[in-house]
């Protein structure tokens, strides 16, 4: 442009526009450095975050599932033999239609029948399983004992096969007749210390008379929290105590002791009804409250009432 001569807005305007440019270039050269530094001191992170945000497909590995440990109980056939001893000493050769016979043979096809006289042995009235011992896999020898009217008692082991689930069983051979099993000796009793006539030996008497012949109310003898009911109905018209004996020595005192304080007896009973005597003996845990003494357990061979309930 000749000097003098007015420039046109647009040649005014041209310098401007590239001042412009420039200064924006400079800028976005700017933000890229600062962006480039950014992204290398974040690098770890930066990474970490695209990696996260990638949907990529990982073929997980199948989970392994827990062994699942099955205990199998042992399968006891003494029913089984029971059953079959009972049905075979019912059972004669010389007549093998009868159910009896029917039973055993379904039981034992290839074990026979006896053959019966004219003077043979009554029927057992009961049969009854003694133990069950295992042979090995699968195989099994059951005691069992026939009772018959006169007293007579004879013992028979039965040899018996059953599977792995205990849901099958057979008899492989027939029985055998053996000596009854030796009566094991007797330990000594803990129950030693003798309880005399007292508060102790009252409380068990009117307890054990509520809980046999329904006379008065079971709960008020019992401890806080010990749920027992009598038996119903009540089976004797009276009952005695004979003798109570105890494991702790504090139940030979006549004072009740501290509360809280437990000792365990076992009461000798005489019960009466219709028919007449009958021996028992119940094994009790007594607990001193108050000056008085609380049936805190029971145990008469059915169950235990113990504190907090009965079991």
């Amino acid at each position: 442009m000749s000097p003098g001569k007015q420039a046109s807005p647009g040649e005014a305007a041209a310098p401007m526009v590239a001042g412009a440019r420039l200064e924006a270039m400079r800028r976005r050269a700017r933000l890229t450095r600062v962006a480039v530094w950014t992204v290398i001191a974040a690098g770890p992170i930066a990474l970490a975050v695209a990696v996260a945000s990638t949907p990529t497909t990982v073929a997980a590995a199948p989970a392994a599932r827990p062994t699942a440990v099955r205990t199998v109980p042992a399968a006891d056939p003494g029913g089984y033999a029971q059953l079959f001893v009972g049905a075979w000493l019912r059972s004669s050769a010389g007549n093998p239609t009868t159910a009896q016979a029917r039973l055993a043979q379904s039981m034992a096809p290839d074990v026979e029948l006896p053959d019966l006289g004219s003077d043979a042995q009554s029927a057992p009235q009961s049969v009854t399983v003694l133990r069950s011992a295992q042979r090995g896999a699968g195989a099994w020898s059951v005691m069992v004992a026939a009772q018959y009217a006169e007293g007579s008692v004879r013992y028979y082991t039965v040899p018996v096969t059953a599977d792995a689930s205990g849901s099958s069983f057979a008899v492989t051979g027939a029985p055998g007749v053996v000596a009854g099993p030796v009566r094991a000796g007797v330990p000594k009793s803990a129950y030693s210390v003798t309880v005399p006539d007292g508060s102790l030996s009252s409380a068990v008497q009117e307890f054990l008379a509520a809980y046999l012949t329904g006379a008065g109310e079971v709960d008020r003898y019992l401890a806080p929290g010990v749920n027992l009911t009598a038996v119903s109905p009540a089976p004797y018209t009276a009952v005695t105590v004979l003798q109570i004996t105890a494991i702790e020595e504090t139940a030979a005192d006549d004072q009740v002791p501290a509360d809280g304080t437990k000792v365990r007896v076992l009461a000798s009973v005489e019960a009466r009804d219709a028919i007449g005597r009958w021996p028992l003996a119940y094994e009790l845990t007594l607990k001193a409250r108050s000056g008085r003494w609380d049936v805190a357990a029971l145990e008469s061979g059915t169950g235990i009432a113990q504190d907090g309930g009965a079991r």
